[in-house]
């Protein structure tokens, strides 16, 4: 955490003001499971805001009663089958000047649930839109992976049909970076499969289960023993699956480069483009390559 980031100018003490004052659209993340997780800005902008939209207004309601908080203001449905006919109602009210608030059932609000169009929508608008910050699944079930947290991707869910699936599984299988999918529980054991098809069946993985609930569980190990391991039993729960990266091919050292691009110029190819097409293969600097070829033979 940068100190910049907690702390004003003036006497270093943060900002505990929890709500915006004027038309805004807040982004409010709930608890992925764990009530506790809940802030008291989520409590304070629940209580307060003027309009809150709910990917599922029931389940709004039953959060705010375990929390004690009464919402005062007007509660309307948000979710993927009306966000795009229901944004331009909430910006109305934004530029109105009303505070309205955007919550999904778990987590983060435009994170694989709705909120990307409207808050789109209200960028492009000019309107004023920031976020009361919270729980996530995909970065919990990072930080418990035990995999690479430098530099990840999250994917959301993988196709729903195999060879959709297998397709864009392959367009991944070189990725680098450590991947972060969503998953349903009878589909965990054919993704886990599939994902040992195209990346390897010893390629790194973890499955995070009912993250922050009483049956929190995270297994780890080879795709192939995960995959069995989903197939044998009778999984349940929300699910996060968490890939690590491809690793990086071994380079060649310099001397068996050197013959690679001698054996090929003896054979009649141009001495420049083999040595270009070999440093491209495989991450080689191309001048150093270059000089060492033209020194003498032993």
């Amino acid at each position: 955490m940068l100190e910049d980031d907690v702390a004003d100018g003036d006497g270093g003490e943060q900002d505990d003001a929890p709500v915006p004052d004027g038309g805004v659209l807040v982004l409010a993340a709930t608890p992925i499971g764990n009530v506790g997780d809940a802030s008291d800005r989520l409590r304070t902008l629940l209580a307060t805001a003027d309009v809150v939209a709910a990917e599922d207004t029931r389940r709004l309601r039953a959060l705010a009663a375990r929390l004690g908080v009464e919402v005062r203001g007007r509660v309307v449905s948000h979710h993927e089958h009306n966000e795009a006919a229901r944004s331009d109602e909430l910006l109305a009210a934004v530029a109105a000047g009303a505070t309205v608030v955007v919550v999904s059932d778990a987590g983060m609000p435009a994170v694989s649930d709705p909120g990307f169009r409207v808050v789109g929508a209200a960028a492009q608008a000019g309107l004023r839109v920031t976020a009361a910050p919270g729980p996530s699944a995909v970065l919990t079930a990072l930080a418990l992976s035990g995999l690479p947290t430098d530099r990840f991707c999250f994917e959301g869910f993988a196709p729903r049909k195999a060879g959709e699936r297998a397709r864009a599984l392959a367009d991944l299988a070189d990725e680098r970076r450590t991947l972060v999918f969503f998953e349903s529980p009878h589909r965990l054991a054919d993704l886990l499969a599939a994902m040992a098809e195209a990346f390897g069946a010893d390629r790194p993985a973890a499955v995070c289960r009912e993250l922050t609930k009483r049956y929190e569980e995270v297994r780890r190990g080879p795709l192939v023993e995960l995959a069995q391991w989903a197939a044998d039993g009778h999984v349940r729960g929300e699910i996060v699956v968490v890939v690590g990266g491809a690793a990086r091919p071994a380079v060649p050292d310099l001397a068996t480069l050197v013959a690679q691009v001698r054996a090929r110029v003896d054979a009649g190819e141009r001495h420049k483009e083999v040595v270009a097409e070999v440093a491209a293969a495989t991450g080689t600097p191309r001048r150093p390559l270059y000089e060492a070829t033209l020194r003498p033979r032993p």
